[in-house]
């Protein structure tokens, strides 16, 4: 498979005419490539040490607006700058942009040159730099669902994004005659991630008219958060070159079901996978199981990572393959975790709380941090739940809104424990103004509903 490319092959490549553009990007707040387009020389010779950008970048919304509250940046200390510190090791190809080759950064201070501990990169390394000093490697996979559209991006937003029409007409699950007619935009993604060593498996049909699904092979978590996040970004690139549009958003329409992003994990050892045990229940060692409990037991503190905002627990209904419960089940898609390669040296844990609009980062660090918390602590997982895990009345509730997933991750001793206060109080900000600006708007429901009979 094709992959990342060593500087000195970027530089030979220059010198030979064939990549004249560098993109040079940092992962933002919200899980988006942010950054300059360089012109390959002055990459090569001077800008591959580092650059700069506005340190706002890491203290907007997804409209770009600087909210105030955070102890990061603001008005008030001016509004500084931010290192990007290219990290020459994820060099790739950009095979759908002409002459192109992008690297993903490091954010680090201006003056001290200490990594920005709020930087989503930086957040994940500290979580798989824990589990390292506990002896282990992390390895994820994450399943990326998205809508297509039948029409562009630009003219959708000149209509108020209203009349949105997927580029199917019916549930398209697994359907081959459907997703043949949707391979102007599926299949260059699948070619293209490809060649910039993205280890792409498959896309498919998903439960509704115009959804889709992307697989990526497992990876190491950090390199997994990187896949993703290009991938995402490829989807949206490639769509528009297609004149469609594709969208992240977990619940466009009240009607359809919505779009996740489920997490694979496991523990390694060097190269055995240290959460299966032949002879135990399930396939599933010791470690496996305090690992799991840690997720279970922590879902609540973690899950405004996993669904940042108002939105995204739209998604949270019954029969709708939407977690609504934190426990697990063996390979059941109602409960919020699922044990998948039952009895398999493959035995591993699916979070099924995720949503399509998740930072991976963000997400994959916060349960790791709960996993490391259960193996520290010996916690017990309960038995697996049976049946149709929406009716367990016993069962823990995931938070169902983004208010009540900000108090949890406030209140969250475990996390600000792993991650740091300032890192926990920075998302805790961003959280609290997509409520508040949430709050703010009358919906078209509101006035629906009461501009005459109210």
């Amino acid at each position: 498979m094709p992959g990342t490319l060593s500087f000195d092959d970027l530089s030979a490549r220059v010198l030979e005419g064939s990549i004249d553009t560098v993109l040079v990007c940092l992962v933002d707040m919200q899980g988006r490539l942010m950054g300059k387009r360089f012109h390959a020389a002055n990459f090569i010779e001077h800008s591959h040490a580092e650059t700069h950008c506005c340190n706002y970048l890491l203290a907007t919304d997804l409209e770009m607006a600087t909210p105030d509250g955070y102890a990061a940046t603001s008005w008030q200390s001016g509004y500084g700058d931010y290192v990007m510190k290219p990290d020459l090791s994820t060099i790739r190809p950009m095979p759908w942009l002409e002459g192109t080759v992008m690297v993903l950064c490091d954010v680090l201070d201006h003056h001290t040159h200490e990594a920005v501990p709020h930087d989503p990169r930086a957040v994940l390394k500290k979580q798989i730099a824990r589990l390292e000093g506990l002896g282990f490697t992390a390895m994820m996979a994450t399943e990326l669902e998205f809508f297509l559209f039948e029409r562009s991006f630009d003219d959708l937003r000149r209509d108020g994004y209203r009349d949105l029409v997927p580029i199917s007409g019916y549930n398209e699950d697994y359907n081959i005659l459907q997703t043949t007619k949707e391979e102007a935009v599926m299949r260059p993604l699948r070619n293209h991630l490809y060649a910039a060593g993205i280890p792409v498996e498959n896309t498919k049909g998903e439960a509704e008219a115009g959804q889709e699904e992307l697989n990526i092979r497992y990876a190491e978590a950090l390199a997994c958060a990187d896949h993703h996040t290009i991938a995402k970004h490829a989807v949206k690139e490639i769509a528009w070159q297609q004149g469609r549009a594709a969208t992240f958003l977990p619940k466009w329409d009240p009607a359809r079901v919505g779009s996740s992003s489920h997490v694979h994990q496991s523990l390694w050892q060097g190269d055995a996978p240290a959460f299966y045990d032949k002879g135990a229940d399930h396939g599933m060692s010791d470690l496996m199981t305090r690992y799991m409990a840690g997720l279970i037991a922590y879902a609540p503190d973690y899950t405004a990572f996993l669904a940042p905002y108002v939105n995204s627990y739209k998604r949270f209904l019954k029969g709708t393959f939407a977690p609504t419960k934190t426990v697990w089940s063996v390979d059941n898609r109602t409960a919020g975790f699922r044990l998948c390669g039952e009895g398999t040296k493959g035995v591993r844990v699916e979070c099924r709380i995720g949503g399509s609009d998740m930072n991976p980062y963000l997400a994959q660090a916060a349960m790791l941090a709960a996993g490391i918390k259960g193996i520290e602590d010996g916690l017990e997982l309960a038995a697996p739940t049976r049946g149709d895990v929406y009716d367990e009345a016993a069962a823990t509730e995931i938070p169902r809104t983004l208010r009540a997933a900000t108090e949890t991750l406030r209140g969250s001793k475990m996390l600000r424990d792993a991650m740091g206060d300032d890192v926990i109080d920075h998302y805790t900000r961003a959280a609290e103004w997509e409520q508040d600006e949430f709050d703010k708007a009358v919906t078209d429901w509101e006035i629906a509903r009461g501009f005459e009979r109210a």
